[in-house]
């Protein structure tokens, strides 16, 4: 990585990390019981690595500089709770650094630096750091770092294999220096997920496989994760109630007011960023207060505020203190459609549907409205094309930031299919928390693999070649692969593509006016890939006689 850290290789670790969090997600919510025992630690960890991947695969294309611009700011912009802010400084830190190289620059002590700059910034954003935390093991791996790089034949992957080795040393160690973590017989959540994010970047300079949690760490065993009880952590009888975030737009040169007025008022305090956009995090009992202080010095907007007592009763799996019976708003799916049948599809799963598609775009008005008139809380958005997603983020991040919206919690999944969005809704389960449900859909959209046949409305130049009015035009992820004249033969081609990988589910949705199309391809698929299965809908969608997906 950096003067010759190339972004693709950024690319291909972002892409094993967010990988790697999902896997471990579950593991590290249950190791979480510091601060607070609220058990989502590493649901928040793995949200703010995705929406930091998901900004800068959004720059498609872009210089070096202005990719990790978009990626930290991606990391600033979705860090959810106090670990994920403290990880968002981490990651913004480190690509800074890999920014500023230069071709004279040693790619192994530019690695090093930029571990030693990420722990630097992330003591210095919290308001009272404590050891035997994810600082803790992150200052480990950056000493182990700067110590290997003296040996000027060390390179960059020696670099990433001593820090992941010390950290998941010092990981073992957290129990010895938090209370907290001994008595409840874990390592500390934050720091787990530190090793898990080292451990790819090591997978992916070695092609080392990471060390799985039930090995042993050096001479330490992780022990067996289990929530600890009502009261650990800061949910003492005299601790905070309340999580409070949002973000502030404000001069630098506020910050430290800022967070000393927060110190007054709670603790846990984490403010990362800069540029005059910050990440502020507090656990408080007055949640005016925490608000006020950032109005003081700038505008805070899309504020959460999380009530412990329920977070901790959600991850337990029973009802908070004083609840009798459902909760007064539930959480709402609102998917946009591209045809009649499509809308009939998500409206069966349970979504509130927006009409959409090519030429027929929704707009923030109308996701607005859709989002005020669910009367829901909670709200997962599936745009379900590239261009919708944008507007979907602006409505949500208005409705959020609407002070007659208290608590409003809304998660936009960047869909950028009809199929992607078919893919999310089928996982979708409201008996889960809302970050486990976003966490499983997203996970499960990412994965599906999408294509299109659609027909040419002009002659025009495409990135499969020059085509005619008329012609079919075979898509996967956007992009044009085939020029052909017949849909079938158009389908099978990229059909073939798309299973080229392997897969087990085909899912064909029929457009309007697109005849025997899908069926013909199904009855391909029974053909030539006999294990694999394959299901036709009807979707009624224009311009695209057949959409397709591989999961």
């Amino acid at each position: 990585m950096a003067g010759g850290i190339e972004l693709g290789t950024v690319l291909r670790f972002v892409d094993i990390a967010v990988d790697a969090l999902s896997e471990a997600r579950e593991e590290i919510d249950a190791l979480n019981v510091y601060p607070v025992p609220d058990g989502d630690t590493g649901t928040n960890m793995y949200l703010t690595i995705a929406a930091a991947r998901d900004a800068i695969r959004e720059v498609p294309g872009a210089p070096r500089r202005a990719a990790l611009a978009a990626f930290s700011r991606g990391a600033l912009l979705g860090a959810r709770g106090n670990s994920g802010v403290i990880l968002s400084e981490m990651l913004g830190a480190i690509a800074r650094r890999i920014s500023s190289a230069t071709d004279d620059d040693r790619n192994a002590e530019v690695m090093a630096e930029a571990l030693r700059r990420a722990t630097e910034a992330s003591y210095a954003a919290v308001g009272e750091p404590v050891e035997g935390t994810m600082l803790t093991v992150a200052r480990a791996a950056a000493d182990a770092a700067a110590e290997s790089v003296k040996d000027p034949a060390a390179r960059t992957h020696d670099v990433i294999r001593a820090a992941a080795g010390a950290a998941r040393e010092a990981l073992g160690h957290t129990p010895e220096q938090l209370e907290v973590l001994a008595r409840a017989g874990v390592v500390d959540a934050g720091g787990r997920g530190v090793c898990v994010i080292l451990d790819a970047a090591e997978t992916v300079l070695t092609g080392k496989r990471p060390v799985p949690v039930t090995q042993p760490l050096g001479q330490h065993a992780i022990p067996v994760p289990q929530l600890a009880p009502a009261g650990a952590g800061d949910l003492s009888i005299d601790g905070p109630a309340y999580e409070v975030m949002y973000l502030l737009d404000t001069q630098d040169g506020e910050i430290p007011s800022l967070r000393a007025r927060l110190g007054e008022l709670g603790d846990s305090v984490v403010v990362v960023g800069g540029d005059g956009l910050w990440n502020v995090h507090v656990h408080v009992d007055d949640v005016g207060a925490a608000i006020e202080a950032g109005l003081a010095v700038g505008r805070p907007h899309r504020i959460r505020v999380t009530h412990f007592a329920e977070q901790v009763a959600a991850a337990a799996g029973e009802a908070p203190p004083g609840h009798r019976g459902p909760a007064p708003a539930g959480r709402t799916v609102i998917a946009v459609a591209a045809g009649p049948g499509l809308a009939a599809l998500f409206a069966d799963a349970g979504a509130l549907v927006v009409e959409g598609g090519p030429g027929r775009r929704p707009s923030t008005g109308q996701l607005l409205d859709a989002i005020s008139g669910s009367g829901a809380q909670e709200i997962v958005i599936l745009p379900n094309d590239p261009d919708s997603v944008r507007a979907a983020r602006v409505a949500a991040s208005t409705a959020e930031s609407d002070g007659t919206a208290q608590g409003l919690r809304i998660s936009v999944i960047p869909t950028e299919a009809q199929v992607q969005g078919l893919a999310a809704i089928a996982v979708h389960e409201p008996g889960r928390t809302f970050d486990q449900d976003v966490t499983e859909m997203t996970a499960t959209a990412r994965h599906v693999k999408h294509g299109a046949v659609t027909i040419a409305v002009k002659e025009a130049m495409t990135s499969a070649g020059p085509c005619q009015e008329g012609d079919v035009l075979g898509v996967i992820a956007g992009d044009f692969v085939v020029i052909g004249s017949e849909l079938e033969e158009v389908a099978v081609a990229v059909l073939e593509r798309l299973l080229a990988s392997g897969g087990e589910l085909v899912t064909l949705v029929r457009g309007k006016e697109a005849g025997d199309v899908a069926d013909r391809a199904a009855a391909w698929v029974e053909e030539h890939h006999p294990h694999v299965d394959a299901v036709v809908y009807d979707g009624g969608q224009e311009r695209y006689p057949l959409l397709m997906s591989v999961e």
